[in-house]
């Protein structure tokens, strides 16, 4: 039900979306050669003179040593959020129009948040489809934490902090290399003459800082904060990754789902579930069609609960058993063991019902040497109220894995 509340305030105006929420975190490191790092990604990717190769090959040499490079990181998170926000992360095919929606991606999302617990019997995280495996990275993922753990912008940036708060001459040098690069970029014009010697020097500059930097970093304590800008460099990658491949294949997912539920309920037509067992090449869908009536049959609300043994008790209780319980009732005790499947009672017409019960017995294992007819049928009735209720528990049994996601 929607609330009304506040409603008339915000009829006529759009939400106005954006991950400006991440790039607020993300301004909180850009500190040092962070900063420097940022500036200079931001510089390669808005340049309108550089070629595509250009800018792909200029990346890749001053990537050499990524968990430094982190304004090449920090930029692709940000990229990467705004392509969720302006739905374009959902991919179309050439010269067609950019029909998905933030709106269409929220609704997906939604839509699997329920598909997954009632196909698969788990909750969607159990299955890396919860909300945050979709949008975590605009729902503040690397700022909060839902427990004890330290969210990584807060490792990340203390570990960037610590390293700038060192005062190391090599990332005073990688500043200046970045800096030099930058200066580069900014003044490069459509009519300049050939410049792809300085752009390649200037990128091998920073290269080389980059490793003088790591060098200095591989003794305690800084070495506990370069481990950490790894870690974490990896977690962000990772994040990204996960809600690329979720929301980029969330509608064929949704689909692949949702055909599978109608697949599953038009087998509740004997024909169509026959023509679908002889036609369906997967094993697994092939048995569920031919086994379909065979665990229908086995579904029953009389043993829908979940103490098993008050259950048996009741619906031995609704059934009029046990149906004899006095041992001595010799009579009884014979005429319950006519009934019972499992013996043999040809002839037993011309038997004394004391025979009638060793016969039994006899059939079922139970000794009769050297015990009298009412020990015998004191066992005798035991054993088959025992079965009485052995198999009603199997038909709860079989109710339950009929009813059992599997």
């Amino acid at each position: 039900m929607t609330v009304k509340k506040g409603f008339l305030s915000i009829v006529e105006n759009t939400p106005n979306f954006s991950n400006q929420a991440l790039e607020n975190a993300v301004d909180t490191l850009k500190v040092g050669w962070v900063a420097k790092s940022s500036t200079l990604d931001s510089r390669i990717a808005s340049n309108n003179i550089l070629t595509a190769s250009q800018k792909t090959d200029l990346k890749a040499d001053i990537n050499n040593v990524s968990h430094l490079n982190l304004g090449r990181l920090l930029g692709d998170l940000l990229r990467h959020s705004a392509t969720i926000i302006d739905a374009t992360i959902i991919p179309v095919g050439t010269n067609e129009p950019q029909t998905e929606t933030f709106l269409s991606i929220l609704q997906n999302v939604q839509t699997v948040q329920g598909l997954i617990p009632e196909l698969y019997g788990v909750p969607a995280e159990d299955k890396a489809r919860a909300v945050n495996d979709h949008l975590g990275t605009i729902n503040n993922i690397f700022v909060d934490t839902e427990d004890s753990s330290r969210p990584v912008f807060t490792v990340l940036g203390e570990a960037i902090q610590a390293i700038v708060d060192a005062d190391l001459a090599t990332e005073t040098a990688l500043e200046t290399a970045y800096t030099n690069l930058i200066n580069f970029i900014n003044g490069v014009v459509a009519d300049s003459t050939d410049f792809q010697t300085t752009l390649d020097n200037l990128a091998t500059a920073v290269a080389t800082a980059h490793t003088n930097l790591n060098n200095a970093l591989a003794a305690q304590p800084l070495l506990t904060h370069k481990n950490n800008l790894i870690l974490m460099m990896d977690e962000i990658n990772a994040q990204i990754t996960m809600e690329n491949t979720n929301l980029v294949g969330l509608e064929t997912f949704i689909e692949t789902l949702s055909n599978n539920i109608s697949f599953a309920s038009l087998a509740e037509d004997t024909t169509l579930r026959r023509l679908m067992s002889k036609v369906a090449q997967n094993k697994n869908w092939q048995t569920y069609f031919e086994d379909y009536e065979t665990n229908q049959n086995n579904l029953n609300p009389i043993y829908t609960g979940t103490d098993k043994d008050a259950i048996i008790d009741q619906v031995l209780a609704d059934s009029g058993l046990p149906d004899v319980t006095d041992a001595t009732d010799f009579e009884a005790v014979a005429a319950k063991a006519r009934r019972d499947d499992r013996i043999d009672t040809a002839g037993y017409d011309r038997l004394s019902v004391e025979r009638q019960i060793s016969d039994a017995s006899r059939q079922l294992l139970i000794t009769t040497a050297n015990r009298t007819i009412s020990s015998q049928s004191r066992t005798l009735l035991d054993n088959m109220n025992k079965r009485d209720r052995d198999k009603i528990a199997k038909q709860l049994d079989l109710n339950t894995s009929a009813d059992t996601l599997s």
